[in-house]
């Protein structure tokens, strides 16, 4: 424990937590995956220097670090082993928002600022900043960041990534690299910034970030759309991209399954149409402009003959069209309802969506007879979390041993139509078995020469993302 002492002396008290009933709350992991996860100490720093001055202590005492933002991750990666070997570095005490340039369009803030709070401050300034997803009251900027966090509107603004000019990080020796540039145009060099983000805290650690703002919204409307087949809902996203002069913010699908569950277990959630149908698209559409006529945009665009398309309601105001967001945002909790579940995350081509979904469906079905496929996700940028809700023949502790082998056959069509493992949810300690076993050598290696070159002892959020030589290939 020589190192908390040192950190105690250092930083002060306040700035430590050792084990026991102080720890716990910071030892529960979302998901509750990893049960093993334990730590020397949670040390909580104040400022970037504070950063700076554990990860050089942590140097000088051969100690690992895991980065920790709002525990709102789905993998593990803010989570320890069951290594004790390791202290969890929380940013929650950097929560300071630095600038907003209204007129540049930027906003600077430290890592542990709350997204939600963020928006705030934006709005505040006559500004949009518009990541947004289920957990924005809980998760900071920084997770946000170091996963490249997706959520609802990325078919709009893009990823954390696209929304990140500037950063500033503490790397593993404890230099700290000033990036924070709130520029469109730098040509200068490498872009190193994009090496931080998505990299899960192990290449260093994201203290604070230069993000882009844009024109608020003025005017919205919100529709949700009853269809025959995936395939027409691919169509119809199509058509109204063009129609609608690409003002679609946020295009949801929903298979019947997942909506019967949100409709079942979710509070405040009812049918949204008078008959059922196999498939539903949830449509935003948004605009800075005033007098946008989106809602005669949206009517003439849905009104039109189209195949496959059953029957359409517009939100006659805000409070029917947050009824609509409640059906898909119920989703993931109305799960549990039913039983154990499985979850992939998984993205393909847009045009692919409903193949993949058929293939996936057929897959999961024939490994494991009476499994409730349960697709739904961000049909704009091919993003579909592909869970699967248990036989309700089968026991919860039944269907979960068959995890690995059906998020393998999940993950293997995937692969098969171009895509990804992991959209949005990142690595963490649930993937790096599927790294090994779907990225090429020539990538891993790539990964592998990264991460040796900016934390050579693996100091950094030790046996995430990338999986170390000779591991054997898993589905997590």
């Amino acid at each position: 424990m020589e190192i908390i002492s040192a950190i105690q002396q250092r930083l002060g008290e306040e700035a430590v937590i050792t084990p026991g009933p102080g720890m716990d709350p910071y030892l529960t992991e979302r998901r509750g995956l990893f049960a093993g996860n334990r730590a020397r100490a949670v040390v909580r720093p104040a400022d970037t220097e504070a950063v700076a001055t554990v990860m050089q202590m942590a140097t000088e005492h051969g100690v690992g670090v895991v980065p920790r933002g709002g525990n709102t991750g789905l993998c593990g990666g803010a989570a320890a082993d069951d290594n004790a070997d390791v202290i969890l570095l929380s940013l929650e005490r950097l929560n300071r928002i630095r600038r907003v340039d209204a007129d540049n369009f930027t906003l600077t803030a430290e890592a542990g600022c709350l997204l939600s709070d963020l928006q705030a401050a934006a709005a505040g300034a006559e500004r949009l900043f518009p990541l947004s997803y289920a957990a924005e009251n809980d998760c900071q900027i920084g997770g946000n960041l170091a996963t490249n966090a997706g959520g609802m509107n990325v078919l709009r603004y893009g990823n954390a990534r696209d929304l990140a000019l500037g950063l500033e990080v503490v790397l593993a020796d404890g230099r700290i690299w000033d990036g924070l540039r709130g520029l469109r145009k730098d040509n200068s060099g490498y872009d190193l910034k994009d090496l931080f983000i998505g990299a899960e805290g192990t290449l260093g650690i994201i203290t604070a970030a230069t993000l882009k703002l844009f024109p608020p919204v003025r005017e919205r409307a919100t529709a949700i759309v009853g269809l025959n087949s995936a395939a027409a809902a691919v169509s119809l996203f199509g058509r109204l991209r063009a129609d609608s002069g690409d003002t679609i913010t946020s295009c949801e699908l929903m298979g019947r399954e997942p909506l019967s569950l949100a409709i079942a277990h979710g509070t405040g959630c009812a049918e949204p149409l008078t008959t059922s149908y196999p498939w539903y698209l949830l449509i935003d559409l948004t605009s800075s402009a005033r007098d946008a006529a989106l809602d005669r945009r949206l009517e003439d665009a849905l009104s039109g003959t189209a195949e496959g398309i059953g029957d359409y309601r517009i939100a006659t105001d805000s409070t029917m069209a947050a009824d609509f967001w409640r059906l898909r945002n119920s989703i993931p909790g109305a799960q549990k309802g039913a039983g154990a579940s499985i979850k992939n995350d998984v993205s393909v081509p847009v045009a692919d969506i409903p193949a993949f979904i058929e293939a996936a469906s057929a897959a999961v079905i024939e490994a494991c007879p009476g499994v409730r496929p349960c697709p739904f996700g961000h049909i704009g940028d091919g993003n579909i979390h592909f869970n699967l809700t248990r036989p309700t023949t089968m026991t919860d502790a039944a269907f979960l041993e068959q995890w690995a082998p059906l998020t393998r056959r999940v993950h293997d069509i995937a692969m098969a139509y171009s895509g990804s493992f992991a959209a949005e949810h990142g690595v963490g300690q649930l993937k790096p078995g599927e790294v090994a076993r779907l990225k090429s050598p020539v990538e891993q290696d790539l990964m592998r020469r990264l991460k040796t070159a900016f934390d050579p002892d693996d100091r950094l959020n030790p046996g995430k993302v990338v999986p170390p030589i000779g591991r054997p290939p898993s589905a997590g």
